[in-house]
């Protein structure tokens, strides 16, 4: 196997940083940031990625800004020179700017186009309203990218970018002191003041249920998002309601939800759920597509599954099938060096030590079936569910 690195920065300056009146900007500057630095231009960065052989990847979540690539061991150093450059001199040419403009509207256009971005965009707007970050579309509008000038860009740059909000996750074929020394020549010498926290508005849980219909009469598919906000990655019950959502719409083909409305009932191209416990209380969100004339008897299993889970609970061989999966399922998670430092970052970021994947199957293996069955209870109710149908379909 050739020898090689995997690198991961990590920036705390997602786009829950992005100011109130320019949502979107931060990917913005995702997609721009490996344009042009103080010392290279395009061309030049385009000239040594293609040289070596690599891409980098730039992600945007709601909290970290990560540009992640791998390389040959022997490119360690002046790959990790490249991403330093990038993510602390970016100069965002103007005519390079224009050009990840029109990529970013295009993809916007296409999203608006799409019934399942529509539905889960709106979901997500529903569950957190009043403007919050977690309710605004990660890449913004069209009018507020058209708006972004290349000061509003550098000026979040310099507001949000600071060593103090930055690790670095290096795992490989390189010693731990060789990484040590040039990630410290690198960054070492980057002076900028702590950025200023961003305060998270509260999180207040839907009291009723709702339902928001999105006509798109020229498409073939619904899409249905349904969901509710549930708790903090911090919270200790975290591992209950990882392994409540295994079973209800994640294990083996999309688990209760799955089973039932994809293999039993047929109704459905996909029907799964999924769980984003993050920084403040993340959605627990059901996703289905269907044909159109579906949509009714789909919403009604969903309310099935989901009253059944609140009612009932699971069962002791349900909880240890999932636990088992979820325990075996870490191995696979952890076969390459970029997963490795992906795992390490998100590790560092919510504090759980460098130790989190020896100590993951214990923590599984201690929630009891009746922790299961509170988180349960506690996240999902038919009378709160907030649901939003996008597609070719109208309420009757």
């Amino acid at each position: 196997m050739t020898p090689a690195v995997a690198i991961h920065l990590a920036m705390r300056a997602g786009s829950s940083c992005d100011p109130d009146d320019a949502t979107g900007a931060t990917w913005l500057l995702s997609r721009v940031i490996d344009r042009g630095t103080a010392l290279r231009s395009a061309a030049d960065i385009a000239e040594e990625l293609d040289g070596r052989g690599i891409t980098i990847t730039t992600t945007v979540t709601r909290h970290l800004f990560s540009l992640l690539c791998t390389c040959l061991a022997d490119d360690f150093e002046p790959v990790l020179e490249l991403l330093g450059d990038i993510l602390m001199s970016p100069t965002i040419p103007d005519e390079e700017l224009a050009t990840r403009k029109g990529q970013v509207i295009t993809a916007i256009r296409q999203d608006d186009d799409n019934p399942g971005v529509r539905a889960s965009e709106t979901l997500m707007a529903l569950l957190y309203p009043n403007g919050h970050p977690y309710g605004r579309p990660t890449k913004g509008s069209i009018a507020v990218v058209e708006s972004l000038t290349r000061d509003r860009l550098l000026r979040l740059h310099e507001e949000r970018f600071a060593p103090a909000a930055l690790t670095a996750a290096i795992v490989g074929d390189v010693d731990v002191p060789r990484a040590l020394d040039v990630a410290a020549r690198v960054l070492g010498l980057w002076r900028k003041p702590l950025p200023t926290r961003t305060v998270l508005p509260p999180v207040r849980r839907a009291t009723t249920r709702s339902r928001s219909v999105i006509p798109m009469m020229n498409k073939a598919q619904a899409d249905i998002a349904y969901g509710f906000t549930t708790i903090a990655r911090r919270d200790p019950a975290y591992y209950a309601y990882w392994l409540m959502n295994n079973v209800f719409g994640q294990y083996s083909l999309g688990g209760r939800l799955g089973d039932s409305i994809r293999e039993r009932q047929g109704m459905a191209y996909y029907a799964s759920s999924s769980l984003d416990a993050n920084v403040v209380e993340g959605p627990l969100v059901v996703r289905a597509g269907v044909s159109p004339a579906n949509v009714d008897r789909a919403v009604a299993s969903i309310d099935e599954e989901v009253a059944r889970l609140a009612g009932e609970g699971v069962t002791e061989k349900e909880l240890d099938e999932s636990r088992r999966f979820l325990i075996g399922s870490i191995p696979r998670a952890l076969e390459t060096n970029a997963a490795i430092a992906n795992f390490l970052q998100n590790a560092e970021f919510f504090e759980l030590g460098l130790d989190y994947d020896v100590r993951l199957p214990e923590l599984l293996s201690a929630v009891t079936v009746d922790e299961v069955n509170a988180a349960a209870r506690h996240a999902v109710a038919v009378d709160r569910a907030t649901i939003v149908i996008a597609g070719p379909y109208r309420d009757s």
